[in-house]
């Protein structure tokens, strides 16, 4: 019988950035670096299938219950950076890794190939990330639903006040399309990575050095809001229920961030897979994933 493996969210379960160096890297979010159920199965999955592959475990804290805490309350600019530190000090990955993020941690590890180039970042692989932000929370989809609908907006008063930007992970990508001036002024993440102030060349450039960036949406998923952010879309501006893609976005016209030429060069890959935020059969991610890996 094929197994269906499911790692839990991270918006719905505490613990956030779970990340594995190797000749790749390796985040999750939604489970603790050492849980051996999920992220702990998928790091031994990948040893086994790729004899001698060096995997580091990266822990955000002290200990396991700092790793959890982390998740929720932290600042994700700070944790990028402790990323970028241990990278930097690990002598196995001077030569460059593969990356591979699960649900927030891959726009966190998208931050860390923009921000920080050596050890240089080979691909990256986005396991359902959030990389133009939520507006919507699990399960409970805004734009078809009134009360999640009125949620979301109720939230949108507190997600960029000071505190949240500083302390709270999920607003942090928060990314409301009806006060656009409002998310560009006051996102401290996901605004700075998406060039939505001012085109950081150096973020840019760093970033066209992938070799690939590879994209995993989930057909059925009823977590993310909206799912489109998965293939690096969003809802369009001033309003919550039409969605463009990628390439209708002013991000890509403008190559604000240098996807546009990424993808004209054959760099970005957009992978789907039937299934719920996060689950997805081994087969279909030995056949499809583990080769970016090698």
């Amino acid at each position: 019988m094929k197994r269906i493996f499911k790692i839990s969210d991270v918006i719905i379960k505490p613990v956030f950035w779970f990340v594995c160096f190797c000749l790749f890297v390796f985040s999750s979010s939604g489970d603790s670096c050492c849980n051996p159920l999920s992220m702990g199965y998928i790091k031994k999955m990948i040893e086994q299938e790729i004899p001698g592959v060096y995997v580091l475990s990266v822990m955000i804290g002290k200990n396991i219950v700092e790793d959890t805490e982390n998740g929720f309350f932290s600042d994700v600019n700070e944790q990028v950076s402790m990323v970028c530190n241990q990278l930097a000090q690990d002598p196995k990955l001077k030569g460059g890794y593969n990356a591979m993020g699960f649900s927030q941690g891959a726009q966190f590890l998208r931050a860390v190939a923009q921000r920080c180039p050596s050890p240089p970042m080979k691909n990256l692989i986005s396991v359902g990330g959030q990389h133009q932000g939520v507006y919507g929370l699990p399960r409970c989809p805004g734009e078809s639903s009134k009360i999640c609908d009125m949620i979301r907006e109720a939230l949108n008063k507190e997600a960029y006040l000071g505190w949240f930007q500083k302390h709270l992970v999920q607003a942090q990508y928060w990314h409301d399309p009806l006060n656009d001036d409002l998310y560009k002024k006051y996102s401290r993440f996901l605004a700075d990575i998406n060039q939505e102030r001012a085109v950081n060349e150096t973020y840019k450039k760093n970033l066209q050095q992938l070799e690939k960036f590879v994209m995993v949406k989930f057909l059925q998923d009823s977590v993310v809001d909206p799912v489109d952010t998965e293939w690096f879309g969003f809802l369009k501006t001033g309003q919550a229920k039409e969605t463009e893609t990628l390439q209708e976005s002013v991000l890509y016209k403008e190559d604000r961030l240098g996807l546009a030429a990424m993808d004209k060069a054959g760099k970005l890959v957009f992978l789907a897979t039937e299934g719920d935020h996060l689950q997805f059969k081994e087969e279909w991610f030995k056949a499809n994933l583990l080769p970016y890996l090698h």
